[in-house]
């Protein structure tokens, strides 16, 4: 007698119930953070710092007389603005990224990634998550560390500041989950992979520099890093008082790599995801 086979139903959501969906793992990660709100306050101390100590280093060229006038407004501009967008970029990247060794941390990774629950709607909500954390992070980093430094803000064109941080958030997302992929892989080493390629990602997308002083060969590859154009953007809105126009192509780069990376990065994580499965890397302990 022939076998007979019964077809797994497939779940299917409505996308607004793909949002709700994806909205409670924001409100999820947000009452992770509140649990942990002694890490929060010691990379917000940590961030400040950092900013700090970077622009003393512009005030101190200033002092000395190596620069002077509008150039070294602009210098502190380009430092402060680099060292608060890196603030920007490694909290998103990091609640992003890590994502699964949250889950492993919680002991819930078996139960988020075998519930019935679309995988692109976990992503998406917790990157949304990341994004907003990211945002309130940064602000108040500015906001603590502005005050120790004389910068005239008159001719920043704010406007253009907002698109630059909307596309290049999005950009962000797909790179996150890309990232994400390695601690899923390996649950012994994949964090520390995670970390390396921020590492990589700030050596090459001029966060304390121009890309121009790196050499041929690591200028070349950072032109891969949506941050180079985030940063390019940015500085052009702060310093220049740029206007979208004028940074057309920056703000086309970033489209595009959101365009390609966030699809991709949603198909490759859920492909690692099956891969793990198969192969038992769904534990609790890394």
């Amino acid at each position: 007698m022939a076998e007979i086979r019964i077809p797994t139903p497939v779940t299917r959501f409505p996308l607004r119930e793909q949002a709700n969906l994806g909205w409670a793992f924001v409100e999820r990660q947000t009452n992770l953070w509140k649990r942990h709100w002694a890490w929060e306050v010691v990379w917000l101390v940590y961030g400040v710092v950092n900013t700090l100590a970077i622009g003393f280093i512009a005030k101190q060229l200033t002092t000395e007389g190596v620069v002077s006038g509008q150039k070294a407004n602009d210098l502190v501009l380009f430092l402060v603005i680099g060292t608060l967008v890196w603030s920007y970029l490694s909290a998103v990247l990091d609640d992003i990224s890590l994502v699964i060794t949250w889950e492993r941390w919680e002991g819930t990774i078996e139960h988020t990634l075998m519930a019935p629950v679309p995988r692109v709607a976990q992503l998406i909500g917790t990157s949304v998550f990341g994004v907003l954390h990211g945002l309130v992070r940064t602000v108040l980093i500015m906001v603590m560390a502005l005050p120790f430094f004389t910068i005239d803000l008159g001719g920043v064109d704010w406007a253009t500041a907002a698109v630059v941080v909307v596309l290049g958030s999005a950009s962000l997302i797909g790179l996150g989950i890309l990232t994400g992929v390695l601690p899923l892989l390996y649950p012994e080493r994949g964090e520390q992979l995670s970390f390396m390629v921020q590492a990589v990602v700030l050596l090459v997308s001029g966060v304390y520099y121009s890309v121009d002083t790196l050499p041929g060969w690591l200028a070349a590859v950072s032109h891969l890093s949506p941050a180079t154009y985030l940063l390019d953007a940015m500085r052009g809105a702060f310093i220049d008082g740029a206007s979208v126009g004028d940074e057309l192509g920056n703000l086309i780069a970033l489209a595009l790599f959101s365009i390609v990376l966030i699809p991709v990065s949603v198909a490759v994580f859920s492909a690692a995801e099956r891969w793990a499965k198969r192969n038992g890397r769904l534990k609790r302990q890394g």
